[in-house]
C-alpha cells in the first residue's frame, strides 16, 4: 500500500508544482526562477509542519500513511532540486551570475528558514491538540 501512496502523492505534487510555476511565471515573469523558488520554499515549510507534526505522533498505520502520501509523495514530486539546479546553471550560461548567486542564496536560506518555520508551528499545533513535542 505504501508505494501506492506515494505515487499518488508523487503525481500529484507534480501537477502541483506544474500549476504552481506556471501562476508564478505569468505572475512575475521568467527573468528569476520564480516558480522553483517558490515551489521549494512552499514544500520545505510545509514538509516542516508535517515533520513536526508526525514526530509527535505515535508510530501508526496513520502517521505512515501521511508520511508516504504528504511528505514523501507529494513533497517529493512537488519540490524540485533538479529544477533548481538547471536553472541555476542557465543563468550562469545566460551571463547572469549574480542571479546564479541569488537564486543559490535565497533558496537555501529561505527554504531553511520556511522549514524551521513549518517545525516551530508543527510542534504549536501539536502542543495545541495535547500531544508534547
Amino acid at each position: 500500500m505504501s508505494w501506492l501512496l506515494i505515487a499518488i502523492g508523487s503525481a500529484l505534487g507534480g501537477v502541483a508544482r506544474h500549476a504552481v510555476g506556471l501562476f508564478v511565471t505569468q505572475k512575475w515573469g521568467s527573468v528569476f526562477p520564480w516558480g522553483t523558488l517558490t515551489v521549494n520554499v512552499v514544500g520545505s515549510f510545509s514538509i516542516g509542519v508535517l515533520g513536526a507534526l508526525v514526530a509527535v505522533s505515535q508510530r501508526t498505520s496513520t502517521a505512515d500513511a501521511v508520511r508516504e502520501l504528504l511528505m514523501i509523495g507529494f513533497l517529493g514530486g512537488f519540490t524540485t532540486f533538479s529544477a533548481f539546479s538547471l536553472q541555476t546553471l542557465q543563468l550562469m550560461r545566460d551571463g547572469r551570475p549574480a542571479y546564479a548567486l541569488a537564486n543559490v542564496s535565497v533558496s537555501i536560506a529561505a527554504c531553511l528558514l520556511a522549514v524551521w518555520l513549518g517545525y516551530v508551528l508543527g510542534q504549536f499545533l501539536s502542543f495545541r491538540s495535547g500531544q508534547s513535542p
